[in-house]
């Protein structure tokens, strides 16, 4: 077995499932994660987006997937006879961790994506998703210079300063104990009866999105083992809700890093 491993099973052992019990009593169903309410207040953090300096702006993600496939450089998809890209749209997204691409590309804030379309960052009644910013896609395609939020994961640069903000909230620091649960979508082996629940300290948080193998994701909840802050990041949205005190809701809001909304519907 190579380090790696024995490291992560030492810094975030396995716990027993049962330690879900209390989200699943205060939250519900949390098979795309436990989703809680205001503790007793909330905010949601936004993952982040990407634009590069020089576009190109007027060029959809399938507008190019599809000229890659007439020109050959790209081969067919069939499954069951069926040809995908000919069903499909590439929209740009997709699910899983991320962190920043590189040279020429600059963090683009959903506030200015917001002003830009005049589309709401997340309109009335919505969850921060996919169906945010129709006005920034053409049929449902983002620009080829866009790189929109990642879906279901925090990406690096967002949790690792979540983290940091959550440590010096947190009454221990970076030795305060948290639990870190993935919902079974995530992993190769799905079991809805043994739910994979790992321990760990909140200084160790940041081994734990690098190295964790068995999901390319980020937890779908973590908590403190006190429960005095509790993150969700459910499968299929762009953003992590946070609910815990009002020092740290507004510690999150004031932050010049992260960028986090309150939404009122989801509270």
């Amino acid at each position: 077995m190579s380090e790696e491993p024995n490291l992560m099973s030492s810094l975030w052992p396995l716990v027993p499932s049962g330690a879900t019990d209390w989200l699943l009593e205060l939250c519900g169903d949390g098979v795309t994660g436990f989703m809680p309410p205001a503790m007793p207040d909330a905010v949601w953090v936004l993952n982040a987006m990407y634009e590069h300096d020089q576009g190109p702006t007027d060029v959809s993600y399938h507008e190019y997937h599809q000229a890659r496939l007439a020109d050959g450089s790209l081969p067919l998809r069939f499954v069951a006879g069926i040809d995908l890209d000919a069903v499909s749209v590439a929209t740009g997204g997709g699910p899983g961790r991320a962190q920043h691409p590189g040279p020429g590309w600059q963090r683009l804030r959903w506030a200015e994506l917001a002003r830009r379309t005049g589309d709401p960052a997340v309109p009335d009644g919505l969850m921060p998703s996919y169906r945010c910013f129709p006005s920034a896609r053409k049929e449902g395609s983002w620009p080829l210079g866009m790189i929109p939020p990642t879906e279901g994961s925090l990406d690096r640069e967002t949790w690792n300063r979540l983290i940091a903000i959550l440590t010096r909230c947190s009454t221990a620091g970076p030795n305060t104990r948290c639990l870190a649960y993935y919902n079974p979508l995530m992993l190769a082996d799905i079991d809805f009866d043994n739910l994979h629940v790992r321990a760990g300290q909140l200084g160790d948080a940041e081994f734990l999105y690098d190295h964790f193998q068995a999901a390319d994701y980020s937890p779908s909840n973590l908590w403190a083992d006190d429960r005095s802050w509790v993150l969700c990041t459910d499968y299929d949205l762009w953003a992590t809700k946070v609910a815990g005190s009002s020092a740290l809701i507004n510690a999150l809001l004031n932050d010049p890093e992260i960028e986090a909304v309150r939404l009122p519907w989801a509270h």
